[in-house]
């Protein structure tokens, strides 16, 4: 009986996937996934059920601002909102992409393609400000070369977690180590987390994709199709979305995103008392957007052509475009916490188990990490679920540390790329100014094919190193 139970517990998951394949309606799909897990979890169901599953439902929803960092991520996304607007309005990007495509740096497909991989490559700091970063900056610069936004999604979403994964001085690397620290291993934590870095074979494969695309400017899949429609658009606009504003100085986009890398780097420091990997990743990213907004404001207004009002307005117009996409996230959150009280997670995880030879042990953690994520839409709790399950592992089979992390980590990213409800996927597509479903659809059969290849990777690597 508790069997046929502990099945229901991807009953959710399951129904936001089967919503968003029919309806192709996130929000929708986040919610009756919420309220189906509310549903499995109500202790007396009785004749009122549906009625008791909704009202949990919105409690749960409430629930997510109870964290702190959750409040921070959903406050920062709005911000992000008034900070695109800002230097769009104010002719900053446009000055920007007209300075970028003069000096030669960017005059043609594969130097843009270059310019904002390795953008997303330098600010490995955090996920979502690599993304952030290298979205805002190259939008304009697509656009006028005809290449479509879900192309710049999939560049800047496979470019920033597995180069967090694999560079590991931040927020990545001092997470997982906290997840490590309990266990006794023969090696110390951070040389077993340093071990992964060649064994992390999905970062590897999937950014030696990036730069294959980048470098052919090719694109394969349903992408061709965005990319099609992108070109069309650009020839008939004289460069896509780019003269929506008359340009102005480039400084106006320069100087905010400067403000926001450098103050995240500042308040990572400050939040961590002086040690960067100890330092608060949702504080930090919020203070510097926060930071960012204040200065593309102060300098907008003390130009003489925008009013307070104006400028108020210009900011609350950005957050408001956002907001639907701001609402996933808030559901995603909600759904993860609802998630982990049903034990969708150890459920996935158990399948892995106990019944396998020992060299398919670790491919088979390598995808209940990809299933994990990409139904609970979060890498870092999947670590959080799977590093427990896998140490012991380590310690009862004797299996190499690194190599079962490594396979833990991959996996965790994955799945990620290929959820509709992770937030790695909705910022990607709010700061490359993509439609949600697009760029999953776009990024999928990348992620499938680097997944498939690292898949053949780990048997090979289980049947040299076990």
């Amino acid at each position: 009986m508790a069997n046929s139970l502990e099945i229901l517990t991807v009953l959710p998951p399951l129904t936001a996937i089967i919503v968003v394949l029919w309806r192709r309606e996130v929000i929708l799909a986040l919610f009756l996934a919420i309220l189906t897990s509310e549903l499995l979890l109500l202790t007396d169901p009785g004749i009122i059920a549906p009625l008791s599953g909704f009202l949990a439902s919105l409690e749960r929803i409430i629930q997510v601002f109870v964290s702190a960092g959750n409040s921070r991520i959903l406050m920062f996304s709005l911000m992000i909102g008034a900070l695109l607007a800002y230097i769009r309005v104010s002719g900053g990007v446009t000055a920007m992409v007209e300075m970028l495509v003069g000096s030669g740096l960017a005059k043609g497909r594969r130097s843009v393609g270059i310019l904002t991989s390795l953008t997303g490559v330098v600010v490995f700091i955090e996920s979502n400000l690599s993304v952030l970063t290298s979205g805002i900056l190259a939008r304009g610069l697509f656009d006028k070369y005809g290449m479509s936004r879900a192309r710049l999604a999939y560049i800047i979403d496979s470019t920033s977690a597995p180069i967090c994964i694999l560079i590991l001085l931040n927020a990545w690397g001092a997470y997982i180590l906290a997840l490590l620290s309990g266990y006794e291993f023969e090696q110390s934590a951070a040389q077993i987390l340093w071990g992964t870095v060649p064994l992390n074979f999905y970062a590897l494969v999937t950014l030696a994709m990036v730069f294959y695309t980048v470098f052919t400017t090719r694109v394969h899949g349903p992408m061709k199709a965005s990319d099609a429609k992108a070109a069309i658009t650009a020839k008939g606009h004289n460069g896509g979305h780019t003269h929506e504003h008359a340009p102005s100085k480039a400084r106006f986009m320069v100087l905010p995103l400067l403000t926001m890398i450098v103050g995240m780097i500042a308040f990572m420091f400050w939040t961590g008392g002086g040690d960067m990997t100890k330092g608060s990743g949702s504080k930090s990213v919020l203070y510097a957007t926060a930071l960012a907004c204040l200065v593309a404001y102060a300098m907008m207004l003390m130009s003489g052509k925008f009013s307070h009002i104006k400028l108020v307005h210009i900011g609350f117009k950005g957050m408001g475009e956002l907001l639907p996409l701001v609402t996933i996230v808030l559901f995603s959150l909600a759904l993860g916490a609802s998630l982990k009280e049903l034990g969708t997670g150890l459920y996935i995880a158990g399948l892995a188990g106990d019944y396998l030879p020992l060299t398919l042990v670790v491919p088979m953690l390598f995808l209940a990490g990809a299933l994990m994520s990409f139904t609970t839409g979060t890498s870092w709790g999947t670590f959080a679920i799977l590093i427990p399950l896998g140490v012991p592992l380590i310690q009862t089979l004797g299996l190499p540390p690194s190599l079962v992390l490594s396979a833990i980590l991959g996996g965790g990213i994955f799945g990620d790329h290929c959820s509709p409800i992770s937030d790695t996927t909705a910022v990607s597509a709010i700061a490359s100014g993509c439609d949600l479903l697009e760029h999953v659809r776009t990024q999928l059969p990348y992620a499938l094919t680097a997944g498939g290849v690292t898949l053949l990777l780990y048997i090979i690597a289980s049947l040299i190193m076990v």
